[in-house]
């Protein structure tokens, strides 16, 4: 939908209308939102459409399509028309009286989520429902005396349409109550219909061989598996034969099972990716595809899709070929195990894996002439029994990780070169505005800077001199603020972040739907089969377009149990001080604790302190329901 309200702003052609869109034209005509101008539409002057955000006091925000406006549009609540947050809207322009430009909801043409989550709370002698996400009150469609019969903080599931009680999901005090919440409010679902499942089971625990003819048997090499010691889908294994330098990626051939338009394709396109949360994961397929006849499970034969990369004499790749493959991984190792190799610790069991990353190793340092190496943290929660914040760590990426990425990256780049249209992970580089604010940002911390047409260079020397006063991992939390999100993208683009002239996803085709697209493009290509290739590029624009947003909503759904996680922790603890950093400084100062507990944000109001300052913050309050954290500086923490 995206894409069909951005090429309006332009002109389009009906035969440029998806069959999906051309209910939205129609209203769009009807409302006089629209026009047509020889043979292509428009949309009218004083009209805009984007996707709305309402804040905890009931004001909306409108996020524009139309890249001429430079912020946001105010929409007031009287004039927000029963939309919701996340609707995509239609809104018509009011006179401009202030600074802001304001505008009022015409239509919702498309609904975030068809329902919200709400808990009870009694209002006077009323019981309403508040929103978790942006504490609004409204009535529900039920009568008090039921209502009243609840428990106080019952979580509904409403229809967005009516206020009509869905599905009673637990109690807001409650939590284990945290996943559900966090689902239910991006719309997201961990069951599978049975349809589903009975076409999951139906391809059973085993693969025969003997079935697969046609396929390149590989059964013979000592592939393995490198993943977190939790993992439970396994959806790549390496190989690597050192003398002749040739490097197996092998991944799960998702595409065997999940044909186009299947019931388990259509809850797959819904749900775009897996969702991973601390004790848990909700997967993509259903769990007898993501954890068994697709998982690349030791000692089992499974059916692969691989590319088998050789290197010449100085590292450079000389040949690619892509095959369809039988394979049986030898072993499993986990993370830790690899690095315990690497370290000469262990012994090298697959007896390929030390040689294997010297070569690797050679290839990332010449890679990282053209790209970035950002030192990045990841925040890692444990829970305890009842599904409280026991723990949190960062982990940081090891010398295994590093040599699964490269090995994952030379496929990947294989895998765009075989495609002239189709699903790229693309990679912009940074706005001149960002750069500007990142700069203004350095020099608060003291590091002097210009501006350079040269990004790549500017960002190297960055990181260099941060190396040299040794606060490295800071100033990349930085430097990725102001870039660019990568997004999927139906034509190449390049990646400015990795430095590849043109990349895509093709590895993981278990929890994300761009791979499993991708995988059946170069099948088609493989198998000359032109008419399927042209097929699945139908509408492929609207498609990636897709998959960028599901990919923000699965980030942001984890996000948002982990945040529900440190509000319960902090609500026991209003008063308590803890370390922490400002992590945020416009508008809102925010920040992030750095204490036995890390990670949680601790929102500060209009306070104004200098970006990664050390401090020490009081808890003055915590939303379970929101999931906000709010607190005051008793201290700054100057470093001798």
């Amino acid at each position: 939908m995206k894409e069909f309200l951005t090429k309006l702003l332009n002109g389009v052609s009906e035969k440029e209308v998806a069959s999906s869109d051309k209910e939205i034209l129609r209203n769009l005509l009807n409302l006089n939102a629209a026009s047509q101008h020889k043979d292509r539409y428009y949309l009218n002057n004083g009209f805009v459409c984007g996707k709305l955000d309402i804040s905890a006091n009931g004001t909306g925000f409108l996020a524009p399509y139309d890249k001429r406006f430079k912020q946001d549009i105010i929409i007031e609540n009287k004039n927000l028309n029963t939309s919701h947050y996340g609707d995509i809207v239609l809104a018509k322009l009011l006179p401009l009286k202030k600074k802001r430009q304001s505008a009022k909801v015409v239509m919702t043409l498309k609904l975030a989520n068809e329902t919200s989550v709400v808990y009870t709370k009694q209002i006077g002698s009323v019981i309403l429902g508040v929103n978790v996400k942006t504490a609004l009150s409204s009535p529900l469609k039920a009568s008090q005396k039921s209502l009243k019969m609840l428990p106080p903080g019952t979580l509904l599931k409403i229809g967005n349409l009516n206020n009509e009680i869905v599905e009673v999901i637990g109690n807001i005090n409650d939590p284990l109550s945290d996943e559900k919440i966090s689902l239910a409010v991006f719309n997201k679902n961990d069951e599978f219909s049975e349809e589903c499942e009975a076409e999951a089971i139906a391809w059973g625990d085993e693969v025969d061989p003997a079935m697969y003819p046609q396929r390149v048997d590989l059964r013979e090499l000592a592939f393995c598996t490198i993943d977190p010691v939790d993992a439970k889908d396994f959806d790549d294994a390496i190989y690597f034969d050192e003398k002749k330098r040739e490097i197996y990626v092998a991944i799960a051939d998702v595409s065997e099972y999940v044909t186009p338009y299947s019931p388990i394709d259509a809850e797959a396109k819904t749900r775009g990716f897996s969702i991973y949360f601390p004790h848990k994961a909700v997967p993509m397929l259903p769990r007898n595809l993501s954890e068994n006849i697709c998982s690349l499970k030791p000692n089992t034969a499974r059916l692969a899709f691989c590319f088998k990369i050789t290197l010449g004499e100085e590292g450079e790749v000389a040949k690619e070929e892509l095959l369809e493959a039988v394979i049986v991984s030898k072993r499993r190792f986990n993370y830790d195990e690899v690095d315990q190799i690497l370290r000469g610790e262990r012994e090298d069991e697959a007896g390929w894996i030390k040689p294997l990353f010297a070569l690797t190793s050679r290839l990332r340092k010449k890679r990282l002439k053209n790209a970035f190496d950002f030192r990045t943290q990841e925040l890692r929660m444990s829970l305890d029994a009842d599904g409280g914040l026991a723990s949190t760590r960062f982990e940081t990426d090891t010398d295994s990780h590093r040599l699964v990425e490269d090995c994952m990256l030379l496929a990947n780049v294989a895998a765009a070169k075989r495609i002239g249209k189709g699903v790229f992970r693309n990679h912009g580089s940074p706005d001149l505005r960002k750069i500007q604010i990142l700069l203004e940002d350095l020099g608060a911390l003291g590091f002097d800077f210009v501006y350079e047409s040269d990004i790549a260079n500017l960002v190297r020397k960055i990181q260099t001199q941060a190396n040299a006063v040794g606060n490295r991992e800071e100033i990349d939390k930085l430097i990725i603020k102001s870039q660019k999100k990568a997004e999927y993208g139906a034509q190449n683009l390049g990646h400015f972040g990795l430095g590849f002239e043109r990349y895509t996803h093709f590895t993981s085709p278990i929890r994300r739907y761009s791979d499993l697209t991708l995988h059946r493009l170069l099948k088609a290509k493989l198998r000359n089969d032109e008419k399927f290739f042209n097929y699945l590029l139908l509408n492929i624009e609207a498609t990636c377009s897709n998959l960028s947003e599901l990919e923000r909503e699965a980030d942001r759904v984890a996000f948002d149990f982990m945040d529900r996680k440190f509000a319960r922790w902090a609500k026991q603890r209003i008063g308590q001080r803890f370390n922490a950093y400002i992590s945020e400084n416009q508008n809102v100062a925010v920040a992030r604790l750095d204490d036995e507990i890390k990670g949680a944000r601790i929102f500060l109001g209009a306070y104004g302190i200098n970006l990664l300052q050390k401090v020490i913050v009081e808890i003055t309050d915590a939303n379970i329901a929101t999931a906000e954290i709010f607190g005051k500086v008793v201290k700054k923490i100057i470093d001798v």
